[in-house]
């Protein structure tokens, strides 16, 4: 006895011993966390910190840290440490221990409810979640426990921080809720466990409201208590009482801000709309708010109408069918419309002078769609009513949208300059929306005051105000078919009339013209009146946006009206291009509209445009190449065939006859298409030595070389069936650029090529040599050590993937070496790191497989190395690769289910019976299990992705966790 008794004194010696040396630790980390001024120290100690609060002796040392004479750093440690042992690791503590764990918290809440808010806001935060995981069951009563606990007298603690440490923990019990990590299951059934615990919480929170002598700190914390409870979808009929309390506190400013909170809540919740008569009650005390509001405004009081708005907006947007379905209280709800759009043209420029306008756009959104969901009887009553109301918001909206005085705007901040282009762009989406609502009387309304303004010749218009204007055609017109309006024709009279004097309303009258694209494209008798406009605006820079953007969208709808045009088009955008007036991505946009316009011309005269346009460029360019490489030359270089590419992404002669077969379209002003090739062809062709010097100067550079290979991807994509003069030239090029040095570009237009020529004889032979060539040096970098090259392991896999779909060439190919050693390759790149390389290969893997019955090579290899791809699929899932690629190998398995099923069940018993394989968590039943549930699916290969993610789940030791559950 005597032995055992010093055996369990020395263990005691030992874990105490160990419980000094950890809390020791503790102190050092915290202080070095603190106070240590070196980021590396302070990265250390929290990494150690983070790992000793979920350590099993977290138990222990999260007491000790909470000692009174702690400093309130180290005491909140242990306060945190404590909720995220409870929060996370609640089937660690056994059931015997919940009380007396209740108890210590509730002692050690009281004694920090006069010590440091942060800690008790923890320790709150703690006990909240372990009544979270012990209600209804282990701990019913529990929120009417704390109450009556917190009300008792005693504990040498005076009655308001008892109050206010009460009032915490009411407020951050629902809170933890919205955040835990209960599975949903356990949600449904604490919620309505809550939901039960609100009669103990109203009255209290309605005494301390209603007493005169509640400390303001008091009220303030009901409040938010009141804030926090009503998301948990409180009835509102049994808030309702709170809620007149609540706007009684508006007027006090300490309580403002909490109290809107409080309203704003529970107007929000979705389950507020069945109670009317509470919402009817609620009405006339929001529109009381008005003098407040108007008091605000006149004082500039923002926080204020900010609050009073959030208020009004939340009951007019969540309440709006109610509401208008009330035909009693029609006036009310008219009058509440009526406040929302006093918020709405609230006085000031967004965002300087005013942030509350922004609030209210998302109402009337919802208003409009409420109005026409009704039946038509309805809908018209409905309208007449509220169509004044409208038009009455387009002129606000219009009023909001206008630009300040040039010298206020300069003053502005870039930030603000931002925030307040975001928020015209949220009343171009509101004026677009209202559209439909309003239809063309909209657009005769803005007309008839656009008209006005500019033929005031007493009174001439503010540039803001016709900006204004016209931004709201360009609102509704560049998403909107506008083509029917009889106010258009007016418009473009009307656009060549203004006086642009300012960088902002020359910017809206282009974007307003880009609009009217499609319009003129119809009415093409009106370009010569808008072309002159838009080539002006070219060579201004503060245009270059608008402008090149806006002739992009006329060359792309009007290139067949654009030949009369065409010369004086490039010959400006010549002008522009060479004294460089543009940035690199608005150069780009305008070959792309050059593109468009010479697609449109007969094809001498694309020669003769092509030659006048790049000729400049070429020469450039052989310069450069001639040049020794610099970064210098390498940013000319790039940009030079970033030109060429976008100039032949648009360059589409073939188009020229679908044009024509459309009947509905203005015939076409060109010649037929003459035999011979394609004038992008000719050009390539003759620039083709040119670009093979360049690469033979620049092949080690990646940037250099993909802009090569995009400007022939592009025009292959582009072209088509039109680019095959070059295939030939272009298959040599590719296979020399890739055996010199592969780069991922390279392949990607190898397998571009391949798409198209694959099946046509006359172009197989360079198609073959360059597909033999690439997986032959592919091959080779395998062997090397392919982790170097994820990229080009992963677009080789979606080659080889799109080469299985072309059964075709698959049997001309007779490349036997390939059916060797591409499953090979395929099994090693499964196995990478890289998402996008591993999903490639499943892809490649699963059209592979397809074509066992049609390839008898391929049918030999898969049956000699099947058990090795079973193998690494397994592994896998095992927990070799990232849950999010699961789909891909649930993909493999169903594809050799379906075409090699005699083999598979043999592959899946050999693969699963080593022990420890996939994982060491599955048992022998779970893997026998898994291997039937696949074989018995060769059908739906849904259930297969579900048995492969529940297989994987337990692999990974995550089957029935929350992590799993909120993947």
């Amino acid at each position: 006895m005597r032995r055992r008794a010093e055996r369990r004194t020395l263990v005691h010696g030992i874990v105490h011993k160990a419980l000094i040396t950890l809390l020791s630790s503790c102190f050092q980390a915290l202080h070095q966390l603190y106070y240590d001024p070196d980021i590396e120290n302070k990265n250390l100690a929290q990494k150690w910190l983070m790992q000793a609060q979920v350590s099993p002796q977290a138990w222990q040392f999260c007491w000790a840290l909470l000692s009174p004479e702690k400093v309130p750093e180290i005491q909140y440690f242990g306060a945190n440490a404590l909720h995220t042992k409870i929060s996370r690791y609640w089937s660690d503590i056994p059931s015997d221990q919940y009380e007396s764990l209740k108890t210590q918290l509730f002692s050690q809440i009281a004694c920090f409810s006069s010590g440091s808010k942060m800690v008790l806001t923890r320790l709150c935060v703690a006990l909240a979640s372990l009544a979270l995981n012990t209600m209804p069951e282990a701990w019913p009563g529990a929120v009417a426990e704390m109450v009556r606990v917190f009300q008792e007298e005693g504990g040498g603690v005076d009655g308001r921080a008892r109050c206010l440490a009460l009032l915490e923990l009411l407020t951050v019990l629902p809170e933890e809720f919205q955040t835990s990590r209960l599975p949903q299951y356990r949600k449904g059934q604490v919620r309505g466990a809550l939901g039960c615990e609100w009669g103990s919480v109203c009255p209290l929170l309605q005494q301390l409201l209603q007493r005169t002598d509640s400390p303001g700190a008091v009220k303030a914390r009901v409040l938010r208590c009141l804030s926090s409870w009503v998301l948990l979808d409180v009835p509102l009929n049994e808030s309702e009482s709170l809620l007149h309390e609540c706007f009684s506190a508006l007027r006090d400013p300490e309580l403002f801000d909490t109290a809107v909170e409080a309203i704003v809540n529970a107007l929000s919740q979705p389950d507020s709309q069945r109670y009317v008569n509470t919402l009817l009650k609620l009405v006339p005390q929001v529109l009381g708010l008005q003098d407040q509001l108007r008091e605000a405004v006149q004082n500039g009081d923002m926080e204020t109408c900010h609050g009073i708005c959030r208020i009004t907006v939340a009951l007019g947007e969540n309440q709006t069918r109610t509401l208008l379905e009330q035909v009693d209280h029609w006036q009310s709800f008219l009058a509440l419309v009526n406040m929302i759009m006093f918020c709405t043209g609230i006085p000031g420029h967004y965002p300087v002078n005013e942030t509350v306008s922004s609030l209210t756009l998302t109402f009337w959104y919802t208003l409009q769609d409420e109005i026409m969901s009704f039946q038509v009887e309805k809908r018209t009553v409905y309208l007449q009513v509220y169509r004044p109301v409208y038009f009455q918001l387009v002129d606000v909206l219009l009023h909001k949208a206008q630009f300040p005085a040039d010298q206020e705007y300069a003053s502005w901040s870039s930030d603000e300059k931002e925030q307040f282009r975001i928020y015209r762009v949220d009343i171009s989406d509101t004026l677009m929306y209202v559209y439909e609502m309003l239809g063309a009387e909209l657009l005769s309304n803005l007309y008839d005051k656009l008209g006005r303004l500019l033929t005031n010749v007493e009174q001439p218009a503010s540039w803001q105000h016709t900006e204004a204007l016209l931004y709201g055609f360009q609102s509704i017109a560049e998403t909107l078919d506008v083509n029917y309006s009889d106010v258009i024709p007016g418009l473009i009279g009307l656009i060549t009339r203004i006086s642009v004097n300012n960088v902002h309303l020359a910017d809206t009258v282009m974007f307003t013209i880009g609009a009217l694209a499609e319009w003129l494209a119809d009415h093409p008798v009106m370009l010569g009146n808008i072309l002159p406009l838009v080539l002006h605006a070219l060579g201004n820079p503060d245009l270059s946006i608008s402008s090149v953007s806006t002739l992009k969208k006329i060359c792309r709808e009007c290139k067949s009206d654009l030949p009369p045009y065409a010369n004086n088009i490039v010959a400006v955008s010549q002008e522009v291009l060479i004294k460089q007036i543009h940035k690199t991505s608005q150069c780009m946009w305008l070959m792309q509209a050059l593109g468009f316009l010479l697609s449109a011309l007969p094809v001498e005269d694309i020669l003769r445009n092509l030659h006048s346009l790049i000729t400049p460029y070429i020469q450039q360019l052989e310069k450069l190449t001639n040049e020794t490489p610099n970064p210098s030359n390498k940013l000319a270089i790039i940009h030079i065939l970033g030109l060429l590419s976008n100039l032949f992404t648009t360059l589409d002669i073939s188009k020229q006859d679908d044009d024509s077969a459309d009947s509905s379209a203005p015939p076409v002003k060109t010649a037929p298409l003459p035999p011979g090739p394609n004038p992008v062809v000719v050009v390539l062709q003759q620039v083709f030595a040119l670009i093979q010097n360049l690469l033979s100067k620049w092949l080690n550079d990646s940037q250099v070389v993909e802009a090569v290979c995009a400007i022939f991807e592009k025009s292959v994509k582009t072209l088509t069936h039109d680019f095959a003069p070059m295939v030939s030239q272009l298959s040599e090029m590719l296979g020399q650029m890739y055996s010199t040095i592969p780069q991922v570009s390279a392949l990607d237009l190898t397998r571009q090529m391949l798409h198209i020529f694959s099946i046509e004889p006359e172009h197989f032979p360079p198609i073959k040599a360059l597909f033999e060539l690439v997986t032959s040096v592919t091959l080779s970098i395998f062997q090397q050590g392919p982790r170097d090259h994820p990229d080009i392991v992963d677009s080789f896999m979606q080659l080889q993937a799109q080469r299985t779909d072309c059964q075709c060439l698959t049997q001309r190919c007779g490349l036997v070496f390939t059916f060797l050693t591409l499953p090979l390759l395929g099994l090693l790149s499964l196995k990478f790191p890289e998402a996008p390389t591993v999903k490639s290969t499943c892809f490649f893997f699963t059209e592979l497989l397809a074509h066992c019955s049609d390839v008898p090579p391929l049918a030999r290899v898969v049956q000699e190395d099947g058990k090795l791809l079973i193998q690494a699929v397994l592994e896998g899932i095992g927990g070799g690769a990232p849950r999010s690629l699961m789909d891909q190998f649930a993909e493999v398995l169903f594809s050799l289910n379906k075409h090699c099923f005699a083999l598979l069940g043999v592959w899946l018993k050999e693969a699963l019976q080593p022990p420890g394989f996939p994982s060491a968590r599955v048992t022998t039943e779970q893997k026998n299990n898994f291997s039937q549930q696949i074989l018995r699916e060769r059908v739906n290969k849904s259930r297969v992705k579900e048995i492969v993610k529940e297989f994987t789940l337990l692999c990974r030791g995550l089957h029935g966790t929350e992590y799993a559950a909120e993947y």
